[in-house]
């Protein structure tokens, strides 16, 4: 029984055994050639050293290996006799075996350097020599660096021959790694300009090219620290029109650069010097005008249907131009955070959109172009042309770029808009709605990366509300009750409205990725909106209302909001009589919170119901259509009744027989007293049960029961909303609001030239409770000292 083999075994044997074979029969293949791949390594080392070998064996002759015919002759030489033969250095006999290891070493492909067969010549040179070196300017690097780079670079080239698909991955993902040389490579921009004219010469000869040679040779010859002239821009504008001269180009880009960091203070020395205004001017012109054109011509982009753009980025030309496409993007990103002047920023903005393709390998370079373009784009003090030419190039940017690159320009978008909207008053609330407009766009882009972005930064929403409400303390109320926060969850309904199309029951999945940040978005907002339940925040429930309703209103989801605002129709500002005051309308677009001063008043009473009145219009009226809409409204209507039942009601002793009684008159008397508020909930109310009875007449004619889901979502499709009762009043609504803030805004105008624009801006800033965040600090702490807590403020409304 010894023999016999255990159960696991053969159990193994048959569940396992074959494949455990042949996994190890592909670890013994991988294994193999990576000992392959080690091996042919070190013989290439090995190949390679004993070339280096080679190579420096003659430099260093061994005295000992020396045949008596090839002996030192100056061993036996003396002094003077040295000096009496001059020179003139004699000349060694050749070594056969050393021909022979270099005939060998070159057929073995291995790749050598040719370099001068004396140094005798190298240190004794020509004047020609001397010459060529002397055109170059004082940036480039030495003989010792170049020779650095040239051995660098002919590594390189080992590398491209060896392992292919290593040097390919490498340009593909990282190929400022392959991009060494941090000097502009000229001597290489000469040679593609001088190989470009070469044809033009042979063909036309007539004193026209001639005259254009020179002022390219003039354009040359003037690298040495000159002063810009108007001339030269002139020229160098006319070789880069005309010719299309990359010489031209490399001169203009040299002093452009030059301009840029003219004030910059860093202590550099630059080639080129600006010493007027004018030839400021004129520099700036021909270099952001220019040099798009003329990488256009040499290095053409080609942009397909979707949008992406291909350039031949393994070309010799792009590896010449490559240093100068980086410095130009320096120079670029280096001007636009110091300009000031509104036309400029717009033309430098505009110059950067054809350069975006040939910078796309340079990640480094284009997030940087992208922060600057963002803070640009969310400056308060950019105007609306300004910020339109910035976006256009972000989304530029994020059109053609790859994944990775288009999540970072996400990102720093959504940074822009949280940073640009601090500080919200009636001159920056357009530009910030502008922001947020328009940023919206790029998250529909890519669905899949801003489905990413979108989870990250609503989670991020999510976890500074759970901390408000498990640690409530005026740090964590600040966090939440700011114009930040209100923003970014408004930016975030804008997004979804915008991407997310209507989603119906007998609709299995959206058919956008965007559609399950639905969810969380509203559970966030509603916490955030009754955070703090006092009357004093109403105007920050307000704003979060009108985002619910967009959001509910486009992608066609029900969202509860009748009880948040039926709330706000039974707390004491519209339950009990207001006091007289002399204070301007509280302006809501620009409010997140009533001043101490507005509250229980009657121009707050007066506001608050004509902003509660035309949210729950709005509320109701997304839902006009429904074939549910009777019923939905019931609740609401019952509650209406009784809150316009208890404010109109007054008692019988309203009207004091004696003066002396007049106070205990007005402690019996009921209702809030305010007629105009009472009016606008009655035809509201009137508004609603007209609507349900027009829905209850439709559907007593429909043959089909609430099982049928289809027939119930397609019910009065073909109808439009402004036909229903609620619709139009709805639309009535919205064309009075749009004109009564038409005339607030004209008299804000009117005001500010009458008295002044930044007097009058911070006085109204003061009186109305602005967007300050000191503001809202101090009417934090006011709240926590009267009442405290956010249960006794509700426990209070309750009461109501």
């Amino acid at each position: 029984m010894a023999g016999r083999s255990k159960k696991s075994t053969k159990k193994f044997e048959k569940n396992h055994l074959k494949d455990t074979i042949d996994k190890r029969k592909e670890f013994a293949k991988i294994k193999q050639r990576h000992q392959t791949k080690a091996k042919k390594k070190a013989r290439n080392a090995s190949d390679n050293a004993r070339v280096l070998d080679d190579d420096e064996k003659p430099a260093v002759p061994d005295s000992k290996r020396d045949s008596p015919g090839q002996a030192d002759p100056f061993n036996k030489m003396s002094v003077d006799e040295f000096f009496q033969g001059g020179f003139e250095l004699p000349e060694k006999k050749k070594d056969k075996s050393m021909d022979k290891k270099k005939d060998a070493a070159q057929k073995l492909g291995k790749r050598k350097r040719t370099a001068p067969q004396t140094t005798g010549k190298r240190e004794l040179g020509s004047s020609n020599a001397i010459g060529d070196r002397s055109e170059f300017s004082d940036e480039e690097q030495s003989s010792v660096s170049d020779m650095e780079l040239d051995t660098h670079q002919g590594d390189l080239d080992a590398l491209a021959e060896k392992d292919p698909d290593f040097y390919e991955y490498l340009k593909e993902n990282d190929a400022e790694l392959l991009d060494f040389e941090e000097n502009l490579n000229q001597a290489g921009v000469d040679k593609l300009s001088e190989t470009e004219k070469t044809p033009k010469k042979k063909r036309k000869k007539d004193n026209k090219g001639q005259k254009d040679d020179e002022q390219v040779a003039e354009a040359g010859a003037s690298e040495d620290g000159s002063d810009v002239t108007i001339a030269l821009v002139e020229k160098w504008k006319t070789a880069m029109c005309e010719q299309h001269s990359l010489r031209a180009m490399r001169q203009v880009v040299l002093a452009f650069r030059a301009a840029a960091y003219i004030n910059s203070g860093d202590g550099k020395e630059y080639r080129y010097s600006i010493s007027g205004p004018e030839i400021y001017h004129q520099l700036l012109l021909v270099a952001l005008q220019h040099v798009p054109n003329v990488l256009a011509h040499h290095l053409p982009a080609k942009e397909s249907t979707t949008g992406k753009v291909r350039i031949a980025t393994d070309s010799k030309k792009y590896r010449t131009l490559t240093p100068l496409l980086k410095s130009h993007a320096a120079s670029v990103q280096y001007l636009l955070e110091n300009l000031s002047d509104a036309p400029t920023i717009k033309l430098t903005l505009s110059s950067l959109a054809p350069l975006l393709p040939y910078l796309l390998p340079f990640k480094k370079v284009l997030k940087a172009l992208i922060n600057t373009t963002v803070t640009i784009w969310s400056d308060p003090s950019s105007t609306e042309a300004i910020r339109i030419t910035a976006f256009l190039l972000i989304r530029r940017l994020a059109i053609f770029s790859d994944a990775s690159l288009r999540e970072a320009v996400l990102k720093t978008v959504y940074q822009g808009i949280v940073k640009g909207s601090r500080n919200t008053n009636t001159h920056t609330l357009a530009g910030i709605n502008l922001m947020k407009n328009s940023a919206a766009e790029l998250w529909g882009l890519d669905a899949d990366v801003g489905y990413t972005t979108g989870f990250t930064y609503i989670r991020q929403l999510a976890v500074h509300l759970r901390t408000s409400i498990t640690q409530p303390t005026k740090e964590s109320y600040k966090a939440i009750y700011n114009w930040q926060y209100t923003h970014s969850l408004d930016f975030w309904s804008r997004v979804l409205s915008t991407h997310c199309y209507p989603a119906t029951i007998i609709k299995s999945q959206s058919s956008s990725p965007l559609q399950p940040l639905i969810y969380p978005l509203v559970q966030i907002t509603l916490g955030a909106l009754r955070l703090i339940p006092t009357p004093a925040y109403f105007p920050l429930r307000f704003h979060l209302s009108r985002s619910l309703l967009r959001l509910s209103r486009a992608t066609n989801t029900y969202i509860p909001l009748a009880p948040s605002l039926l709330e706000v129709l039974t707390s004491p500002e519209l339950s009990k009589p207001p006091k007289a005051s002399t204070l301007k309308p509280l302006d809501f677009a620009t409010a997140l919170r009533a001043p101490k001063s507005y509250l229980r008043t009657r121009i707050y009473q007066d506001g608050l119901g004509a902003q509660l009145a035309e949210l729950l219009a709005e509320f109701f009226g997304c839902w006009a259509k429904h074939i549910a809409f009777p019923e939905l409204v019931i609740p609401p209507t019952v509650l209406l009744k009784r809150w316009l039942k208890t404010a109109s009601t007054t008692s019988p002793t309203s009207r004091p027989s004696f003066p002396s009684s007049s106070k205990k008159a007005k402690k019996r008397q009921g209702g809030n007293r305010n007629a105009k508020v009472n009016a606008s909930i009655m035809l509201l109310l009137q508004k609603l049960d007209l609507n349900a009875r027009w829905i209850e007449a439709r559907r007593r004619t429909v043959t089909f029961g609430p099982g049928n889901r289809a027939a119930v979502e397609a019910f009065l499709n073909e109808v439009p909303v402004a036909d229903t009762p609620l619709g139009a009043f709805v639309v009535g609504m919205r064309k009075q609001h749009e004109e009564r803030e038409r005339v607030l805004k004209e008299g804000r105008k009117t005001d500010e030239q009458s008295q002044g624009g930044v007097g009058r801006r911070e006085g109204q800033r003061g009186a109305v409770g602005g967007g300050d965040d000191d503001d809202e600090e101090r009417d934090i702490n006011e709240d926590e000292e009267d009442g405290g807590s956010v249960a006794s403020s509700s426990g209070q409304g309750s009461d109501q």
